[in-house]
């Protein structure tokens, strides 16, 4: 179903709308712009959150995870939020332009062409790792799709949730300047639940320009916001996801071995990242 401007007309569709321009401001046309010079510490830390699992030394990118009973004023958690500067984050191409453009691993040799990534380099490894990652096959009771333009995104929110619905967006967004990307948080206020019997959830992907793994499963979820104060003054409005059934998640999930735990003997809560998107309906 195309979106056009009676979707636009809906304020509650604007708040996500401004939310994703923010990454498009400036936007250059030449695809790798600003992806080979500042993002390649980003597209390392990408890659480890995804693929290295081994907790002997606790990668801080794992700092995310945490469980229901911690969800109360004045409790201290360590929390790893990415930071990145607007001018340094991918850009969503229009439609048309990123329809043009091959999205597949089997166009892998043509892309890094394209992109003028050399075979092996971090930035090589990422589109690899991404592709595959949204050729995945769902997990039972999932929907899911990955998402390379703004109306593609809006397209699947708005399919998954129902064509009817007005749309509202959550995400986590820093109220100060802080780079700081992992420190103790204490959690400031009461926190609050917003019922979400369902969501679809837009995780940003490595990739030259944008790209969002986005995914809507038919299962119980409880969602929270959370005013957070860090140890050096830092104040974050995180949004936090509460999986209530993980039977179905692979047992290998890095979350498991954070909590101690495995499919289905628990649920797992996470932060939202200040790279995703939340959609529910309003």
């Amino acid at each position: 179903m195309a979106l056009h401007l009676q979707v636009a007309c809906c304020s509650c569709i604007l708040i996500g709308l401004l939310i994703i321009m923010v990454a498009e401001q400036g936007a250059a046309r030449k695809l790798k712009d600003g992806y080979e010079q500042h993002n390649e510490q980003f597209v390392n830390l990408k890659i480890n959150d995804q693929i290295d699992t081994h907790l002997e030394n606790l990668d801080p990118l794992l700092y995310v995870f945490f469980s229901l009973s911690d969800i109360k004023v004045g409790k201290e958690l360590p929390i790893y939020f990415p930071y990145s500067k607007p001018y340094e984050t991918p850009k969503l191409l229009p439609k048309e332009e990123a329809d043009s453009i091959p999205f597949s691993t089997s166009q892998l040799e043509y892309l890094l062409n394209l992109f003028s990534f050399p075979k092996g380099s971090p930035q090589a490894k990422a589109v690899e790792y991404t592709l595959k990652q949204c050729e995945l096959e769902s997990i039972k009771g999932e929907t899911k799709f990955c998402a390379n333009s703004l109306e593609s995104l809006l397209d699947f929110a708005t399919q998954m949730l129902g064509g009817d619905t007005h749309l509202k967006v959550l995400t986590t967004t820093r109220l100060s300047n802080s780079n700081i990307l992992l420190q103790n948080y204490t959690i400031l206020e009461e926190p609050r639940e917003t019922l979400a019997p369902k969501m679809v959830a837009c995780h940003s992907m490595p990739y030259p320009y944008a790209v969002f793994y986005c995914h809507c499963q038919e299962s119980k979820n409880r969602l929270f916001e959370i005013l957070l104060g860090g140890e050096n003054g830092d104040r974050v409005k995180a949004s936090a996801i509460c999986h209530m059934d993980t039977s179905q998640w692979d047992k290998d999930h890095a979350s498991f071995k954070v909590l101690k735990t495995k499919p289905g003997a628990s649920h797992v809560c996470h932060f939202v990242s200040t790279h995703s998107l939340v959609w529910l309906a309003a």
